[in-house]
């Protein structure tokens, strides 16, 4: 970044503290129509910018108020080569959730009126020479990952009238029925370099608290619940989105005791359901489903895994047992039946993680994670002066999920209340259609009917419900359906995944409930692959193959009445470029051999929990 660019990035920052922007359309929340049956909202919660010190060290020259402006369609400024990014298709919602670490503090340092540019570290942020910003943002993160944060970056003054800020620009642009806002931010628990981190949203901002809580006040994720309890008591309502657990080498999900000391007892499973209903299950760091080590027998469990901890080094983690969702799903069922209650029975969502103000959830359209990965180049083939680990991990980086909600109407309230029901879907990034309802009372031809979706709500639980036995050891009906995105790659199956606990040990299985190009499922329950029609010197792919639509009612053959199950839909895609091929096409060079040429992006839904 340009010595000038981060003056003006500066004086963005100090002009801003403490104003009150203009508010967007006035139209009241309440005068925005209803849809009883729901209508799907696509976002993203986990965004950063400049303000944070990690976007703002590593290229990113964009501010809060730009994240909102290109969430709606327009183009902002990149990073220092000058580039722009749009996105192609707007959002319907969106939220910064810069780190409340160090909110805001490491652009005020390139004003030279700001006391912030006098500290030692000052020189080392604002550098043109890229590799020594970063090596300050590492000392930096280090320190606080050891419990030694830097005490002059931590000025509570200065949070409060930047995270004022952070929550005005939100509401400058909420525009009830049209494009939704919500205050946020990230609380980055770091111990050891192990990610607990989680993102933390506001439903309004009347009741937001003067000052976010940082993993400087603590670490632990009870603390957190507890300062969440407090907000509530003063009238805000707020939940936390644990993401990443892919990095926490095993402690995003313990089994006995967690991070904070707590015992997983009933207590624990209320606090943390209370506070946390959704799980962010895919991200720019990559897909925390399961792993193949953990599903061996999932052929699908490899995808765009990302095997680090958040340390420069790139270590991978020692433990993928507690890191992964789908293990989670079935860890709660085993505490549950033990008399300790469930502290995972959360839903899901996909979400983004961008540094650079701009979610890069179009593969085609991919410009990185951070402002300083804007040239392919530089993605493809490492960025100058960078340790080979490090540009490892940039080009192993996926595209960035998106957030699907089912929700009355595009407003705070009712995707709060969409969410905090986890009637929500995680993609990998494409906006495929999904619905997933389970119940006693559907009949083979149930989704042959006009008003289906009316039976299905009144009949059963959409995706982030709880079904108990019907009295008579019934087995359940599950509906689902899912639809391509409009302008994107068709379908190849989908797939239901049941979890369960038999004789103390997890348990799963896939079933392939609906296919594509009128395949079955051999005596065993495999599947031919659909093909693959990606052409890698064009980074392209054709529609041939595959459907626009797939749907099935589907009860399980292996159901006992007796034993507790989670069950949720998996949605694939046909193989299309990864971003990586696209960047090749680009450069005029073949893909690399250490990366998927091409990938199948994919949904999943929130489960639907069986309990006899």
């Amino acid at each position: 970044m340009s010595v000038d660019m981060r003056k003006a990035l500066a004086s963005v920052v100090l002009a801003t503290v403490g104003t009150m922007p203009a508010q967007g359309e006035d139209v009241a929340p309440g005068d925005v129509a209803k849809n009883p049956l729901r209508e799907v909202y696509f976002g993203n919660f986990h965004v950063h910018t400049s303000y944070s010190f990690d976007g703002y060290s590593n290229g990113s020259v964009t501010g809060p108020d730009d994240a909102y402006r290109w969430a709606r369609g327009e183009a902002i400024p990149g990073g220092g080569d000058g580039s722009l990014l749009r996105i192609k298709r707007p959002l319907d919602w969106y939220m910064v959730s810069d780190h409340a670490e160090f909110l805001g503090v490491f652009p005020m340092m390139a004003d030279p009126s700001s006391p912030l540019s006098k500290l030692d570290i000052a020189k080392r942020v604002t550098s043109d020479d890229q590799t020594v910003a970063f090596r300050a943002y590492s000392d930096v993160l280090n320190n606080m990952s050891a419990g030694k944060p830097d005490p002059e970056l931590n000025d509570p003054e200065i949070g409060r009238t930047i995270w004022r800020e952070v929550v005005d620009t939100a509401d400058k642009h909420y525009q009830p029925g049209s494009f939704t806002t919500f205050a946020g931010f990230e609380w980055t628990s770091n111990p050891g370099k192990q990610n607990l981190h989680r993102v933390v949203v506001f439903e309004g901002t009347e009741k937001v608290p003067a000052l976010p809580f940082s993993a400087i006040d603590s670490d632990r994720p009870e603390d957190l619940w507890q300062w969440m309890d407090e907000q509530r008591n003063r009238g805000a309502e707020v939940l936390a989105i644990p993401h990443n657990g892919n990095a926490s080498n095993g402690l995003m999900f313990p089994e006995t005791v967690s991070y904070g000391g707590s015992k997983l007892d009933s207590q624990y499973a209320k606090a943390r359901m209370r506070n946390e209903p959704v799980y962010e299950l895919t991200q720019i760091k990559g897909t925390s489903e399961t792993h193949p080590m953990l599903s061996p027998n999932d052929e699908f469990a490899g995808f765009e895994l990302w095997d680090y901890t958040l340390s420069t080094d790139a270590k991978p983690p020692e433990k993928r047992r507690g890191g992964y969702a789908r293990g989670a799903w079935i860890a709660g069922l085993k505490l549950a039946a033990e008399g300790n209650g469930n502290p995972y029975k959360f839903g899901v969502i996909g979400d983004s993680d961008t540094h650079n103000s701009a979610s890069m959830i179009e593969e085609d359209n991919y410009r990185g994670k951070f402002g300083m990965e804007n040239d392919p180049a530089h993605r493809l083939n490492g960025i100058p002066g960078f340790a080979e680990a490090n540009n490892t991990q940039v080009r192993e980086f996926s595209s960035g999920g998106v957030a699907a909600v089912w929700a009355e109407s595009n407003t705070r309230e009712a995707i709060f209340d969409a969410v905090s029901r986890k009637e929500t879907y995680a993609t990998s990034g494409p906006r495929m259609t999904l619905r997933f309802f389970a119940g006693y009372d559907f009949t083979e031809q149930a989704l042959d009917a006009s008003d289906w979706l009316k039976r299905a709500y009144s009949a059963g639980v959409p995706m982030g419900g709880e079904l108990s036995a019907d009295g008579e050891g019934g087995a359940p009906v599950f509906l689902v359906m899912a639809a391509k995105e409009p302008d994107g790659a068709n379908l190849d199956r989908i797939q239901i995944i049941k979890g369960w606990v038999e004789d103390g040990r997890s348990m799963e299985k896939i079933y392939n409930v609906a296919l594509s190009d009128e395949r079955q499922s051999d005596a065993v329950g495999s599947v031919a692959p659909v093909g693959n029609t990606v052409d890698a010197k064009s980074a392209s792919y054709r529609n041939s193959i595959g459907d626009v639509q797939l749907r099935a009612v589907w009860s399980d053959p292996d159901f006992d009445p007796k034993v507790g199950a989670v069950y949720y839909a998996r949605v694939l895609q046909i193989p299309t470029p990864r971003w990586s091929t696209y960047d090749a096409q680009t450069l005029g060079i073949a893909p690399r051999d250490d990366l998927p040429v091409s990938i199948q992006e994919r949904a999943w839904s929130s489960p639907i929990w069986y309990t006899p």
